[in-house]
């Protein structure tokens, strides 16, 4: 066919159709409608991190006026019916006629994207501010069922409610005042998110940040949910002053952070339960070219690096240019450094970047006047003039601090050196797994039992402890789908062990073979063999070791595996119970109580009493009314509890942990990097102290089977 013929053959199928492709067919969203049609675009998800970000966009307005020197003090209060409210002693929003919209200046901001005072230069009296979209304010209130933001200035107070970013009425004022400052309260719409339920120790981990951040800023944080006497708290009247929650006559939960020490006091608090590699924090703080640089670190006995990096206080995950910047300048000052002092043999060559990183804990903050992320969430600093900045003063003041401080640089230098030498020697070990496993075809592992599937999308790996449950989970699977790969006994302690020595295991060579990524800087997410990596061990104080020391192997060298969600926690159920020919399964004691009913006597006493000892079974007969005859029938009642996964016979571990369609998987996920990494550094970690004061602190919480 032509190109004259497929042009005319296009054309009368698009009139045959009926396509008219013209303005009509352009959507026009108003206002803030293009907020609740893609709220992701604005908040990132409509998850838990969504929900949470709500908060962190209205906290971050105020937090805006404390770097600007008008605020010292905000309260974050958690109150019923999943609402918030954020007061801050800034200067109020202002409440005057916009010029442009026609409105109050306060409506404007509430309920228009992109208005807010980030974008009038130097005389709005924010050189820098996290909220460079000017969309914080108004994204919340569009994605709350309700908003009321109350103003305090030149004397009066004022008041506005909005519905889903709609106004309910003109702004109004409603009383006189001395106070200055605004009080924002929201309850996020259910429609949008997924679950409303705000997460006290989330909000309390991200506030500590922010006051380590602004040196001289008083945090409140206020747990009101329980709040008594107050039916509708966003309804509530004004009291003695804007912060009336420190005056209720009655104590709530509450955490305040005041911090004088900015950042050293941030790296002393990362660093507590750390072995110290050098006493002092280095500190620099300096502006270069408009961009204010402000770096502390410390290293410290670890086999890790944290950097902990924020833009206009702004916490960035992901990292971005002034990261970039920093990571530079520190790989050549200490390459720099050992050359002219010569503390590095020529055999062992120079620092590469994961040298310098071993063990350091550094905390990175810029702020600059115009500022640009990688979306709106924040995640990403793309300023490229970032990157300059904090390599020439980190680089320079660094390099004083090494010349100053022989001693500190000694210790770093060393530490750097031990790093280099290991990375050669997990180099060669690493060499040498990969080679003879191309020499051997990349043969997997001899126990593993592979499925047939060739899509990682559809298959699935279980990781089960033992060859007993390995037998029975093999029998029970579905082979084109279902990997089997059993483990003897517990893997090593990764978090103790670098990786040369971690690739002498079996065990875990086995793991990395048979998910395929490989592993180091040669990791490769997409060579994953199974998009579903399922745990599952017994479940006993054994079962759970095992299963955190897997964790903490994918947690350090796979992180990227959990990002993407493939990791899983398989439940299997604790308890089988037979009444009559029916069969059920228990997954936790309050559903083995519902089974059994209300007439069954206590379980812990017939296991203390009737119970056979090695597989903890018991027959019991009780009385139960039928509700057709109203007579009352004996029931025989079979309970088996389960110990491990080997206990079960092939079809049990399919119905109750492998069928997809019935079996209850849990997927980790990692909410604080920060917080995971300490939580792993303290309980795998070699350092006993910080371990023992956790057990004991969490001791009564803890519900051992013994």
């Amino acid at each position: 066919m032509s190109k004259k013929e497929e042009k005319n053959q296009l054309k009368n199928n698009t009139e045959k159709k009926g396509d008219k492709y013209g303005a009509s067919q352009i959507s026009v969203l108003e206002g803030l409608e293009p907020v609740r049609r893609r709220p992701g675009m604005y908040i990132g998800s409509t998850g838990v991190d969504g929900l949470h970000h709500l908060v962190w966009e209205i906290f971050d307005n105020s937090r805006d006026e404390a770097m600007g020197g008008f605020c010292d003090h905000i309260e974050v209060v958690l109150l019923p019916g999943n609402s918030i409210r954020v007061v801050d002693n800034g200067r109020g929003i202002p409440v005057d006629i916009h010029p442009k919209t026609k409105v109050s200046a306060l409506e404007t901001v509430m309920t228009t994207l992109h208005a807010g005072g980030k974008f009038g230069g130097d005389d709005s009296g924010y050189k820098v501010s996290g909220g460079l979209h000017g969309v914080g304010a108004s994204v919340v209130n569009a994605l709350s069922v309700y908003t009321k933001a109350e103003v305090y200035r030149d004397g009066g107070r004022y008041m506005q409610e909005y519905s889903q970013g709609k106004r309910k009425a003109a702004v109004k004022k409603i009383g006189n005042s001395k106070e200055h400052g605004t009080v924002i309260s929201f309850t996020p719409d259910e429609e949008i998110f997924k679950q409303v339920k705000f997460d006290w120790s989330t909000i309390v981990n991200h506030l500590r940040q922010q006051a380590y951040l602004v040196r001289g800023l008083r945090i409140d944080i206020i747990d009101a949910r329980e709040l008594p006497n107050i039916e509708n708290p966003l309804e509530s009247t004004y009291k003695k002053d804007i912060f009336w929650f420190s005056e209720l006559g009655f104590e709530l939960p509450s955490t305040t952070f005041y911090f004088e020490g900015g950042l050293v006091s941030l790296v002393k608090f990362y660093n507590k339960s750390e072995k110290l590699i050098h006493p002092s924090v280095f500190y620099v703080e300096r502006e270069l070219d408009n961009v204010g640089v402000e770096i502390a670190l410390q290293y410290v006995d670890d086999v890790n690096s944290h950097i902990v990096p924020f833009a206009n206080n702004i916490y960035n995950p992901e990292g971005g240019t002034h990261v970039t910047g920093f990571k530079m300048a520190l790989t050549r000052v200490l390459n720099t450094y050992s050359k002219k002092n010569n503390m590095v043999k020529e055999a062992d060559g120079a620092f590469t970047g994961d040298d310098v990183l071993e063990g350091l804990m550094a905390v990175i903050s810029v702020k600059l006047r115009e500022i640009q992320f990688e979306g709106q969430t924040k995640a990403k600093l793309g300023s490229t003039e970032a990157q300059g900045a904090v390599a020439t003063v980190f680089g320079d003041a660094f390099s004083t601090f090494l010349e100053e401080n022989p001693d500190e640089a000694k210790n770093i230098i060393n530490k750097s050196i031990l790093a280099l030498r290991a990375r050669k020697a997990a180099k060669a070990a690493k060499d040498s797994v990969l080679r003879k496993g191309a020499l051997e075809g990349m043969t997997l592992p001899g126990k593993l039992a592979d499925c047939q599937t060739k899509s990682a999308e559809e298959a699935e790996l279980f990781i089960v402890e033992g060859d007993s449950a390995g037998g029975t989970a093999k029998m029970g699977r579905d082979r084109k789908m279902q990997a089997i790969l059993p483990l003897r006994g517990k893997i090593l302690n990764v978090e103790r062990a670098r990786l040369d020595r971690m690739l002498g295991s079996e065990q875990i060579k086995n793991l990395v073979i048979a998910m395929g990524t490989s592993i180091g800087d040669t990791f490769d997410i997409d060579k994953m063999r199974y998009h579903k990596i399922i745990i599952a061990t017994d479940a006993d104080v054994d079962g759970a070791h095992i299963r955190t020391l897997i964790l903490t192997l994918m947690y350090r060298y796979f992180r990227p595996v959990i990002d993407a969600g493939y990791v899983y926690i398989a439940q299997p159920p604790l308890f089988k119970i037979k009444k009559g020919k029916e069969v059920s399964y228990a997954y936790t004691d309050e559903e083995r109580d519902r089974l059994l009913g209300k007439d069954a006597p206590s379980l812990e006493d017939l296991l203390s009493e009737s119970a056979n000892e090695e597989n903890e079974t018991i027959e019991l007969e009780i009385e139960e009314e039928d509700e057709v005859t109203k007579t009352k029938k004996a029931t025989k009642i079979h309970i088996q509890r389960y110990k491990g996964l080997g206990e079960m016979n092939a079809e049990e571990l399919w119905e109750t942990t492998m069928d997809p369609s019935r079996r209850i998987l849990k997927q980790v996920a990692i909410n604080d990097v920060e917080d995971a990494s300490k939580i792993f550094d303290m309980l795998m970690g070699s350092e006993v102290p910080p371990r023992k004061a956790f057990i004991q602190s969490n001791a009564k919480m803890a519900n051992l089977d013994i």
